[in-house]
């Protein structure tokens, strides 16, 4: 039996919808690449140049530090902090960037998973060597491991980054793409569930500092969204919602809008504390901070859409910011989701967010 039909199967029969729903985003970018998906999964296993070792600009050697010196605003620059990580290439884009890979061992979570980082021609331009760059922690649906599939080159989202921030019409981000869940065999919401691997701290706590220790980043969580897609496209939501000090954005394409790992069974306050009604409701009743949440949903998603209008109505007011974008013949696919980030979410939420300054 597949993955998916376990998953599907392991389900509690009220949440089998949901759930196959979120298998099927890998399974129809798969199916639908077909020849292309397969080396990008071959590099994560190897058949690519990893031995090459790749620093974003730190300096080689040391426990942190950036060659370009001192922030050009220290009130908004973070420089890295390091510990420096050994990131090894996983693929290198057309324009010369590339995508690394490192194995973290989280220090608050515990838990240990692959990383994927991007940084666009942008960040390694003199006239930004000094300033902080908005990090976006991009979230694959499906079973998310052992790889995470923004992090290839066949869906194209760090093309289309690069593209948009060049034409002015995106902030150039960092990307940072976890795993999302420890193993095939359950989904965790993104979240701590008791007894279980602490997904929620994983995304939360030890892939941002990943990211401070080894660039150049914004203090303010105006630098700092979610992106993703089903059942990552949940656990972005859950997480802007739930820390709005920390991320101040979120793109959420078709997602999930309540908990619905069966791993809750028996703690319905922790789950509860995890449920972006319950969060958005807590965050309007404490008027803010405000958040912005970019909902993304093709035409064709027929069981999704309806729960993100329900959510919209219900919660998108005060504080919480929300957009709808419907996209015409969309299905519940990242090639669907990407074409309405090219088309408009990217722009909506590059709108409210920081971007790096340059000197002078």
């Amino acid at each position: 039996m597949s993955h998916a039909s376990r998953g599907v199967h392991r389900s509690r029969g009220h949440r089998r919808a949901s759930r196959a729903k979120r298998w099927a985003i890998g399974i129809v970018v798969l199916a639908a690449l077909g020849a292309v998906a397969w080396p990008v999964i071959n590099h994560f296993n190897g058949q690519s140049d990893q031995s090459d070792q790749v620093t974003y600009g730190q300096q080689a050697s040391g426990s942190g530090g950036n060659g370009g010196g001192s922030a050009a605003n220290p009130a908004k620059t973070l420089m890295p902090t390091g510990p420096q990580a050994h990131f090894r290439v996983q693929n290198r884009l057309p324009d010369g960037t590339t995508t690394g890979v490192v194995t973290l061992k989280g220090p608050k979570s515990g838990f240990t998973g692959k990383v994927w980082v991007w940084a666009p021609k942008q960040y390694s331009e003199p006239k930004y060597a000094r300033s902080g760059f908005p990090v976006m922690v991009a979230l694959p649906g499906g079973e998310g491991f052992p790889y995470n599939y923004w992090m290839g080159t066949d869906l194209k989202l760090q093309a289309t980054i690069a593209k948009l921030s060049q034409e002015g019409r995106s902030l150039p981000f960092l990307l940072a793409m976890p795993v999302l869940n420890p193993n095939d065999k359950n989904y965790y919401d993104g979240s701590d569930i008791p007894g279980q691997p602490k997904m929620g701290t994983w995304l939360t706590e030890d892939v941002p500092n990943l990211m401070k220790a080894n660039f150049r980043t914004l203090k303010s969580r105006d630098g700092w969204a979610f992106m993703g897609s089903s059942s990552g496209g949940f656990s972005g939501l859950k997480a802007v919602l739930k820390y709005p000090d920390r991320f101040k954005a979120v793109i959420a394409s078709g997602p999930d809008i309540v908990p619905d790992s069966p791993l809750w069974a028996g703690y319905g306050a922790a789950e509860q504390a995890n449920n972006p009604e319950i969060l958005a409701q807590k965050l309007i009743a404490r008027k803010g901070p405000d958040v912005f949440v970019d909902f993304q949903v093709g035409t064709l998603e027929r069981t999704v859409m309806p729960k993100v209008d329900k959510f919209i109505a219900q919660y998108g007011h005060g504080p919480v910011k929300t957009r709808l974008l419907r996209i015409p013949g969309g299905g519940h696919d990242a090639k669907s989701y990407v074409k309405g980030m090219t088309d408009s979410g990217l722009q909506w939420i590059s709108a409210h967010m920081e971007g790096p300054t340059a000197d002078g």
